[in-house]
């Protein structure tokens, strides 16, 4: 079965994340893409200039075109912007479910420009985490969902993510990219147990979008696998190929994004 994917996201206009990440790494990995606009962004590799809010009627206009025409078999979730949005999203998934469903809670981009009014996060821990297969938080976005301070150690990070599970979602990959280590932790948390997968640190300062990529990876790929343990490896690996394939990209003068199609060019 061919995977159609969907993604929920705003827009990067220099390519290396949002909605065009995604679509490259749904295509990369076999799955057709298609998408809901969310949020034009005025964005490069240097940073976020401006973003007009979709109006979340049209919101919904795009997510009732997409859901009842195509066979949607996983979808991924980014930057929503509003609670508007985020509202009207999760009624869209109540009505018509989709099997997979990944959230990455984008709230802060690399820059460190916000990407989630604060007033929204209310609204994602209370009508959008019961509605998700798998949430992505890094380690502020984790601290942010709990208002709890931001774990320092790999056990606080597990504890942590053990409470997000708390809050009504199927499964949570903690990502631990901010811990000061030679490695990059991740733990998978699921009822069922909890794993932990790891990835050399890439010396690159071209990683803009790699959040985005890692979550478009494993939506495109879960509807393949039988459990999120092998999807995880297969997604971290593929992420792995484009961080260490960045710098032979020349994009921005900024936070350069990964090399998507590394397997072919």
């Amino acid at each position: 079965m061919r995977v159609n994917a969907l993604t929920i996201a705003g827009t990067d206009p220099s390519g290396g994340a949002g909605i065009q990440a995604d679509l490259k790494a749904f295509s990369a990995l076999g799955a057709y893409g298609t998408s809901v606009m969310t949020a034009l962004v005025a964005q490069n590799t240097r940073g976020v200039q401006s973003v007009h809010n979709i109006p979340p009627e049209f919101v919904a206009a795009q997510l009732e075109s997409v859901l009842s025409d195509v066979r949607i078999d996983a979808a991924k979730i980014g930057m929503l912007s509003n609670r508007d949005n985020v509202h009207v999203v999760a009624e869209a998934l109540k009505k018509t479910p989709v099997p997979y469903v990944v959230l990455d809670t984008v709230m802060v981009a690399k820059s460190g420009d916000p990407l989630l009014l604060p007033d929204a996060v209310e609204t994602l821990r209370l009508q959008l985490l019961p509605l998700v297969s798998l949430i992505t938080p890094n380690l502020p976005e984790a601290a942010v969902l709990l208002d709890e301070p931001m774990a320092q150690t790999e056990q606080q990070m597990r504890d942590q993510g053990k409470r997000l599970l708390q809050l009504g979602c199927q499964g949570v990959l903690m990502k631990g990219g901010h811990l000061i280590d030679t490695e990059s932790p991740d733990w998978l948390i699921t009822p069922e147990g909890e794993w932990r997968f790891t990835s050399p640190r890439i010396n690159t300062k071209n990683t803009h979008g790699t959040g985005c990529t890692l979550s478009a990876a494993l939506a495109a790929l879960r509807p393949r696998y039988a459990d999120w343990q092998q999807t995880v490896i297969e997604a971290k690996a593929y992420l792995q190929g484009a961080l260490e394939q960045a710098d032979s990209l020349e994009v921005g003068s900024g936070f350069g994004p990964v090399h998507h199609f590394y397997r072919w060019w």
